[in-house]
């Protein structure tokens, strides 16, 4: 037995569980799973095979689901329990509760009424893709799950096709490939990706190219299992400094300083703090 049941105080603990590979689990949430009055799990399933594995006894303790299409009645019931003492665990069904997951509602109305919020942090897809993908990871933008058109999947690219951060996505592996053929389409065919697939796992797979070659490698078959999508930033857009002048110049003419170089960082995409000093250096000579 590597757990030990301990005495918490009263309020919800968010347990962070394994993606594949169950001894992945910190010891911290083995006992929080030993010790809660409730568990709840997105998936109850996933979480009863976790504590078998590890041999955490459910005994006569119950175990809810929660989970995108629980109504406000099991959200109700579950801060209920809190409030009237209980120590309750929830444990989405693979990585660290509120990612991509239903478990936010709960935060959000356990904090309004002041409750104790716990987390035991553990594994994470969106960072062990980082980990491996090869990109750069300063700064990085996770955008969960695209909308399951191409419509939709394009506008969301669109807006973020000169964002400066790595960007994360979820995808059902039906649309890999119609996700790689929208992103280079919409991102440009030679921006580099990564497509991560079953993180921890037995099959575990690590692609990467570029948008192009991912979309053609996967427009007949589509990978299996779950997977993490991983894009590189926008290049830095190359502007020289007399064109900046020029064009900090002919906007103040007809405007005010500060929304001139709101304007040109908007158009090239720069810092608006930098372009602002350099147009309040402009004004003064």
């Amino acid at each position: 037995m590597i757990y030990q049941t301990q005495k918490l105080a009263p309020g919800l603990y968010f347990v962070a569980t394994p993606l594949g590979a169950a001894s992945d689990i910190t010891l911290r949430a083995l006992d929080i799973l030993a010790s809660a009055d409730l568990l709840v799990a997105e998936d109850t399933r996933a979480l009863r095979k976790l504590m078998e594995i590890h041999g955490i006894p459910l005994g006569n303790r119950p175990i809810w689901s929660y989970h995108d299409h629980s109504g406000d009645g099991a959200r109700d019931g579950i801060l209920r329990a809190a409030q009237e003492g209980q120590v309750v665990a929830y444990a989405s069904e693979a990585g660290t509760p509120l990612i991509a997951d239903p478990g936010y509602e709960l935060v959000s109305a356990a904090r309004a009424q002041d409750m104790l919020v716990i987390a035991a942090p553990g594994p994470s897809a969106v960072v062990t893709a980082l980990t491996v993908a090869g990109l750069p990871t300063d700064r990085f933008l996770f955008l969960g799950f695209t909308p399951s058109n191409s419509t939709g999947r394009r506008k969301v690219l669109e807006e973020v096709k000169q964002t400066q951060a790595s960007l994360v996505f979820y995808e059902s592996p039906k649309r890999v490939g119609a996700f790689f053929t929208d992103a280079a389409q919409v991102l440009g065919g030679a921006r580099r990706a990564v497509l991560c697939r079953e993180l921890t796992k037995k099959f575990e797979e690590v692609n990467a190219g570029t948008l192009e070659a991912l979309a053609a490698h996967y427009a007949e078959t589509g990978p299996r299992g779950e997977c993490v999508i991983v894009i590189d930033r926008a290049d830095s857009p190359i502007v020289h400094l007399e064109d900046l002048e020029a064009d900090l110049r002919a906007l103040m003419q007809t405007h005010k300083v500060k929304e001139a170089a709101a304007m040109l960082s908007e158009a090239h995409g720069l810092s608006k703090r930098d372009i602002y000093q350099f147009a309040l250096s402009l004004r003064d000579t």
